[in-house]
């Protein structure tokens, strides 16, 4: 399979499989899943009947006060526990390596196929300008979400898209499969397709 590079006569040659591979539904969100649900903190925490602070003592007596109860601690009462209190919990999903490279093949073959891949050969800022950046983007209509990946982001370019909410800039090894699905346009380089098939192939 070739892939044009935008605004030359030279092509990349890729990986059907990488490329060009049938996409999986299940897999991607199995995967896209797991993947946010890493990052997740988990340390929500609530207070079991026996943990609030407050007296265990018997509110009332017995008999005579209406409905009979005992502690205010109870999860009927404003300031006791809770009933199925939330601890704090790990929501990480174990997804092998055969899935996930699976996983962001399909992902990358979909996009190409929606021409939402954009190949360059080259990806550079002079200077860590913003206003720079956002002329370079404009020449390639993008739309307004896009994600660049290049084989090594340097700094210039980072520092150049930090203020823009929507660009996001990617290294070849710090690409995801979130930040994969979530951009209209993904902009390449040439080197860049490269190390990406080397990685999935």
């Amino acid at each position: 399979m070739e892939l044009a590079i935008n605004n030359s006569k030279n092509t990349v040659s890729v990986s059907d499989a990488v490329f060009g591979r049938e996409f999986s539904e299940d897999l991607v969100h199995q995967v896209v899943v797991a993947y946010r649900n890493a990052g997740r903190a988990g340390t929500k925490a609530q207070k079991t009947r026996s943990e609030v602070n407050g007296t265990t003592k018997k509110s009332k007596k017995q008999k005579g006060g209406g409905a009979r109860h005992g502690a205010l601690t109870a999860p009927i009462f404003v300031g006791g526990g809770v009933t199925f209190a939330a601890k704090p919990r790990s929501f990480a999903q174990k997804v092998n390596r055969k899935m996930y490279r699976a996983a962001m093949a399909a992902i990358l073959s979909e996009l190409n196929r929606q021409g939402r891949i954009l190949v360059v050969e080259s990806f550079d800022i002079d200077a860590p300008k913003t206003k720079g950046l956002i002329a370079k983007l404009k020449g390639l209509e993008v739309g307004r979400r896009p994600l660049i990946v290049t084989e090594e982001a340097s700094e210039s370019l980072y520092l150049s898209a930090r203020n823009l909410p929507y660009v996001e800039v990617r290294d070849v090894q710090g690409l995801d499969p979130v930040a994969l699905v979530g951009a209209d346009t993904v902009v390449m380089t040439s080197d860049a397709v490269k190390k990406i098939e080397e990685w999935l192939a």
